[in-house]
């Protein structure tokens, strides 16, 4: 049974779960692991991170600066671990990234203000490590490795780092980036400490003009063990998804344009699919495209809010809208050939109506469980139950 976690504008974090095999009234499970609504909006929660690989920790960034971090009780309950506060933001800015790593939780907020907070074995306190990346940033995101990160944002291209390298002291970080040469280039050429990669900017249109960078949204396509070798895949304000290989060069291999019907793409996610990735606009589209060609596959109907969040599993696709509404969509698995007609496409299997609007949604794997067929349980019961018979055993 697929579960995600919810937060929203009054700072709840809640569970919804989805049995396909329930009855139709009993399918979503909505739960509450943690009242946030004593503290009002100005906790609402911004960004969610799930780090279940050795103890499951959530973390939580909140409109007010502050990131929690929580542990998930045997009760199904959250236990609020620590919290600080990140000093350097300000009121009209906000958190674009969260990310966690084993005991360490990294934030990224709109003013480029980078934290990585390292929790203590004993849980008694937290670490800080400090950086400063570009201002005006729109989305940031953590490989799945944590060696590298990528930010983009409203005249900030697509851009790569080394982790450690970000963290590390200047000068220190200076020395490690030094190019071997000292010629003098550029100054949008020229890297940031820290920084291995950065994209450049499209051709001039038809008319000669240059095209403005408007990076609303991006993600990571694949892993990859070298900090050098990464896809990418970005969406733009005017409604452009950009694909990039930083093997290939600077600018992106791929435009796929017109995918976003209105106001641009809102957000990216990669489908556990080779070629697959959801997307959602500034309407109440959302679709998946098949990144082969660029093309959308199918799109989802009945929406009536703007997605502003999507969480992908193996199975289900959950998006978070602002008309209140937690949706499980269903995955249809693309064709193995390009341009290959669908026989079916993914609908809208359930919505779970909450009370406040839901900010961001991200998937549980931890209590993702496949549910059992009662009748085949019965029957794999059964034949448990049967001794083996040994041909020495029978008797003529």
């Amino acid at each position: 049974m697929p579960r995600f976690l919810v937060g929203d504008e009054l700072g709840n974090i809640k569970s919804v779960g989805y049995n396909p095999t329930s009855p139709e009234e009993s399918k979503p499970v909505l739960k509450t692991l943690y009242d946030g609504t004593v503290t009002g909006r100005t906790k609402s929660i911004q960004k969610l991170a799930l780090n279940a690989t050795e103890k499951t920790l959530l973390s939580a960034a909140h409109a007010n600066g502050v990131v929690s971090i929580f542990s998930l009780n045997e009760d199904d309950q959250l236990e609020l671990l620590q919290e600080w506060k990140e000093t350097r933001i300000k009121s009209d800015q906000s958190f674009i990234g969260l990310a966690t790593s084993g005991s360490s939780v990294f934030s990224c907020t709109t003013n480029g203000a980078l934290l990585m907070s390292t929790l203590k074995d004993d849980n008694s306190g937290v670490s800080h490590k400090l950086a400063a990346l570009p201002s005006r940033l729109c989305d940031w995101r953590l490989s799945s490795n944590c060696q590298t990160f990528a930010y983009g944002g409203d005249e900030v291209e697509v851009s790569l780092w080394d982790t450690e390298r970000a963290f590390a002291p200047p000068s220190e970080s200076s020395a490690k980036g030094a190019p071997a040469n000292s010629k003098k280039r550029k100054q949008s050429d020229t890297l940031f400490p820290g920084e291995v990669w950065r994209a450049k900017n499209v051709p001039n249109d038809f008319l000669g003009l240059r095209q403005p960078v408007h990076n609303t949204c991006l993600t990571y396509l694949s892993p990859s063990t070298s900090a050098n070798q990464q896809h990418l895949l970005a969406g733009t304000r005017l409604g452009d998804m950009r694909r990039y290989d930083t093997r290939a060069g600077r600018r992106p291999v791929a435009v796929f344009q017109g995918l976003g019907k209105v106001g641009g793409i809102k957000t990216v996610e990669k489908g556990f699919s080779e070629h697959e990735a959801f997307i959602s606009d500034q309407g109440s589209n959302v679709y998946a495209v098949d990144l082969r060609n660029g093309n959308i596959s199918y799109g989802y109907k009945g929406l009536s809010g703007t997605a502003i969040s999507l969480a992908t599993s193996p199975s289900h696709l959950a998006s978070a809208s602002m008309d209140r509404y937690i949706r499980i969509h269903s995955v249809v698995q693309l064709p193995d050939k390009v341009g290959q007609h669908l026989d079916k496409k993914g609908t809208v299997l359930e919505r779970v109506f909450m009370t406040t609007i839901p900010t961001v949604v991200v998937w549980d794997q931890e209590h993702d469980t496949v549910p059992v067929n009662e009748d085949e349980q019965e029957g794999e019961d059964l034949w448990e139950g049967m001794k083996n018979v040994v041909d020495g055993d029978e008797k003529a």
